[in-house]
This record gives C-alpha cells, sequence and structure tokens, in this order.
C-alpha cells in the first residue's frame, strides 16, 4: 500500500493540537507525522510532546521563530520517507478520515486534492463571505491555468513525495495553498479532487486567513501561471 507523510503546522494551537493529532491516531495507513512548529509561544509544544508517548509515529521539529505556514512546509522535505505527502493543519476544520479515499485514488503520479465544494459530505459552519471567495478563486485559477479545480485553498493537499521534495516552494505564507498547485501542473496535469468534510472556525476561535491572503492568492495564480 502506498506511504503517507502527514505534515501538521501549527502556529500557537496549544487548544488544539491535541484532538488534531488524535484525529490522525487511528489510521494505521500513515507512516509517519511530522509536527512542524513554527515559533509557537504557547504550550503547542508541550501539549506535543505528550501525544508522542502514545504515537511513535509523530515527530517534532521546532523553529525559534514564526515564519509562516509555507516556510515550515518547505523546510520539512528532509525529513520525510513516504510515497506520498498530505498536509493537515491543527485547527480543528479537517478531518483525516477523508484520507482514506484520498490515498485510494493516489496513483504514485497525481495530487489527490480534498475538495469542500463537491460530493455531499458533513460540512458546517460554512460562512458565505468565505465560501463565495474560495469559489471565485478557484474559478479565477481554473480559468487561468485551463484546468478546473473546484476548491484551490483546499488543505488537504495529498502529493507525490518525490514532487514535494524536490520542488523548491518561495511562498512563505497561505499563498503556499496557490503554489503547490500551479508548481504541479507544470509536471503533470493529473490532479484528482475527492470529496471531503469540514467544519470551519471563526476569527474568534483562532482563525488566521485574512482578506488580504485571497487578494494574494488571485495574485500568485497568475504569477506562477505566466512568471514563475
Amino acid at each position: 500500500m502506498t506511504s503517507l507523510t502527514v505534515l501538521v503546522p501549527v502556529f500557537n494551537e496549544e487548544e488544539t493540537v491535541f484532538e488534531s493529532l488524535q484525529r490522525l491516531n487511528s489510521l494505521d495507513f500513515v507512516s509517519e507525522i511530522i509536527v512542524l512548529n513554527d515559533g509557537s509561544i504557547d504550550g503547542t509544544a508541550e501539549v506535543v510532546e505528550k501525544v508522542k508517548i502514545t504515537d511513535n509515529r509523530i515527530k517534532l521539529i521546532s523553529f525559534k521563530k514564526n515564519e509562516g505556514k509555507g516556510a515550515v512546509l518547505d523546510k520539512s522535505r528532509r525529513y520525510i520517507s513516504s510515497d506520498y505527502v498530505v498536509i493537515h493543519d491543527a485547527d480543528l476544520e479537517y478531518f483525516p478520515n477523508d484520507f482514506h479515499e484520498m490515498i485510494k485514488l493516489a496513483n504514485g503520479k497525481n495530487m489527490v486534492l480534498g475538495s469542500r465544494f463537491i460530493g455531499n459530505k458533513s460540512r458546517s459552519n460554512v460562512y458565505l463571505r468565505t465560501y463565495y471567495a474560495n469559489r471565485f478563486m478557484s474559478l479565477f485559477f481554473s480559468l487561468v491555468n485551463i484546468k478546473y479545480v473546484s476548491d484551490v485553498s483546499t488543505c488537504y493537499k495529498m502529493m507525490p513525495s518525490n514532487f514535494f521534495k524536490t520542488t523548491k516552494f518561495k511562498e512563505k505564507g497561505f499563498s503556499i495553498e496557490i503554489e503547490m498547485i500551479s508548481r504541479f501542473l507544470k509536471v503533470s496535469r493529473e490532479i484528482t479532487e475527492v470529496p471531503i468534510s469540514y467544519r470551519g472556525r471563526s476569527y474568534q476561535e483562532g482563525k488566521k486567513i485574512k482578506f488580504v491572503d485571497g487578494i494574494l492568492y488571485l495574485m500568485k495564480t497568475v504569477q506562477y501561471k505566466f512568471l514563475n
């Protein structure tokens, strides 16, 4: 069976990281879980250390200062030893049981995306502004790249490890979401989408992505299609 590494970027997720890792605990096909602690100043690292005692697949890589999601993902490549790699945020918006369907479709050459906009999986706390912004960004990306992708900003991007480890990503922040798919399309048009479940969290609960990130997504779509 295809082996899988789960990358978990975290920044000040003391309240959610325990449950987030517990959701991964039952997935016996996951080879390794690499927590990328992006300069957290709360008790995130301490919580992860406790969870590690009960799951020897977990590795904790801590960085001294906060550099951004893209930066820590780019630095994780040397720790990966599986066939495929997938990203799992620690904010409890996503449910890794969906990896079951995703890994079944991983053929060694494709990128498998977990889409929040196809199928009829359970979805809650979906804010209309965010919903329409994501749909617009995905449509724009699809038109620019002449390749339909229903959910470009999904966290769940499962890709061949050799692609991830040999690609030098530039984006330090959330725009890594656009860069990953854009760069993959330059080497392969084989993208597979799978319906996933989703529960959005509010900014009061700690959601970090902002309106400016959406604007950057549009700009980066054009940049990585025509300039890089």
